[in-house]
């Protein structure tokens, strides 16, 4: 006989009451774990508004409440904070990847050991580059861009260019070479200057010896160095072997060693020389400076540098104008310091090449610049307009007798102050952070930033000339592989035709602005 199995009980009924108070029980416990819940959230929304708002108050605090040398590197880091929170919350666009080469120590380390030998610091190579000092001249930026492309990464967050130690990947290529370092190795030298090491270096030999090593490599001949990037910050470095490395983007202070088909503005980058003058970081005003026009350099130039000369003999005589003859050393920059620190106009002509140091002197100097050089350009013209910065004069202009400080002497004081105010500008940052949270978003507006004209000009600003340097050069990319491409195929070309990658310029002739 077959049993039936038995059905599977009910849960035990209970009272209708006792039911009620079970769904009473139950909608309390919903009610309250969505009120934690909001409170949660909301206590999470609370903490990240409270820790902008102190990362807030403490650059504010910084900016206007401390003013050190450090202040700037303060902002810098809570900047650099924000900006790798944004690349978590919604990352920038890809960064251009630059490869740079591990060159032959000749190339870097070896020049600053003959340098060194030179001047009797050295007797032999070190075999720990890390002893190594690299000298301070005019020209040492190339020290700053190779030293910033050796740093960790993480400490680059704010740099327009990364890394990458695959040249597979690289978009650009760096030539680290101290080009400008090579060409001083031989001067002012010291005791042991007679030696036989010393006296073998050659500068024009390291550059044949460079481009062959160059020449050789993979990703020169690839797309025929167009992807490349050389600094030759001295109007005198790489010469000799220019025409061989012109395809490059080269890293220049001016073009007045240059032809029109080696570099361009378009091809090219400015780059600013290093200032040898200390930041002056006093107030804003005249009071104490007394001095009209300040001028201490070399007096005798060749070519476009000869108007030193001339301006020479028409301001020396001026009452309120010092203009001194004076060659790089130690004793002059404090002289120069102390000048350029109480004056209210610091002269600017051309040297050898449009360009001088003078004018970046001037600029962290606060001490406003007359540029007196005709075809000179100037790093950065896309975010500076250096008319609110500086007097522009025309040549035949400023050597009219009596012209150039009776034009600066009718310049008010308010004048004097909106330019010094240009240098030394703070502008106030807002920016809009969206947070998605728990398809929530926040908007915030944070931090006044300083970011003062001056910090184009500071190589060892975190934020100033070498971030800039890189940011013009990564511009260079759609041109680059604009030309790559070009080059490939079937091309016209005359030559008496300038290329493409040229551009003229100063075609207006303004070229004043007293």
């Amino acid at each position: 006989m077959n049993r039936k199995s038995k059905p599977t009980s009910p849960p035990p009924s209970y009272s209708s009451s006792t039911n009620n108070n079970d769904d009473d029980n139950n909608k309390t416990l919903k009610i309250l774990s969505s009120l934690m819940a909001r409170k949660s959230s909301l206590l999470k929304q609370t903490l990240i508004a409270c820790v902008l708002f102190i990362l807030a108050v403490y650059a504010f605090v910084n900016t206007f409440f401390t003013p050190s040398d450090d202040n700037a590197d303060s902002n810098a880091r809570v900047t650099s904070y924000f900006s790798r929170t944004l690349d978590v919350i919604s990352p920038n666009s890809p960064k251009v990847r630059i490869y740079m080469y591990d060159l032959p120590r000749k190339f870097t380390y070896g020049i600053i050991e003959q340098h060194s030998m030179a001047r009797g610091g050295l007797v032999a190579p070190v075999a720990d580059v890390s002893l190594l000092k690299y000298p301070g001249h005019q020209h040492m930026g190339e020290w700053y861009l190779f030293s910033d492309l050796n740093r960790p990464e993480e400490d680059r967050v704010e740099s327009p260019l990364v890394r990458v130690t695959d040249p597979d990947e690289a978009d650009l290529f760096y030539v680290p070479v101290f080009s400008s370092l090579s060409l001083i190795v031989n001067t002012g030298g010291g005791g042991a200057s007679s030696s036989e090491t010393v006296r073998r270096y050659s500068d024009e030999e390291m550059q044949e010896e460079l481009v062959e090593w160059l020449e050789k490599q993979e990703y020169w001949r690839r797309n025929n160095g167009w992807d490349h990037v050389i600094i030759a910050g001295d109007p005198n470095a790489m010469l000799r072997v220019m025409d061989r490395v012109k395809n490059a983007v080269l890293l220049v202070s001016d073009f007045g060693r240059l032809r029109p088909d080696q570099s361009s503005l378009v091809k090219d980058v400015i780059i600013p020389y290093s200032h040898r003058i200390n930041t002056y970081t006093g107030d804003l005003g005249v009071q104490n400076r007394n001095t009209l026009l300040f001028f201490m350099g070399n007096r005798y130039r060749k070519e476009g540098g000869k108007i030193r000369d001339l301006l020479f003999n028409v301001l020396e005589t001026e009452e309120d104008v010092i203009i001194k003859h004076g060659t790089q050393s130690r004793e002059n920059r404090r002289a120069a310091t102390q000048g350029m620190h109480t004056s209210k106009f610091c002269l600017n002509p051309a040297g050898d090449t449009p360009s001088a140091c003078r004018l970046f002197d001037a600029i962290v100097s606060l001490c406003v610049p007359v540029i007196v050089s005709d075809d000179i350009e100037l790093p950065f013209e896309d975010v500076i307009d250096y008319r609110k910065i500086a007097v522009f004069v025309e040549t035949s202009i400023a050597l009219k007798p009596g012209f150039l400080a009776s034009s600066l002497r009718a310049v008010t004081t308010e004048r004097i102050l909106e330019y010094q105010k240009e240098l030394k500008e703070v502008i106030y940052l807002c920016i809009s952070l969206i947070i998605f949270f728990i398809l929530l978003y926040f908007c915030y507006c944070f931090m006044p930033s300083s970011v003062s004209v001056q910090r184009y000009f500071i190589y060892d600003h975190r934020n100033g000339t070498v971030k800039e340097i890189w940011r013009e050069v990564s511009q260079k990319l759609p041109l680059i592989k604009f030309m790559i491409n070009r080059d490939k195929r079937l091309v016209r070309r005359e030559p008496s035709k300038s290329d493409c990658s040229c551009l003229c310029t100063n075609q207006t002739g303004i070229i004043s602005s007293l």
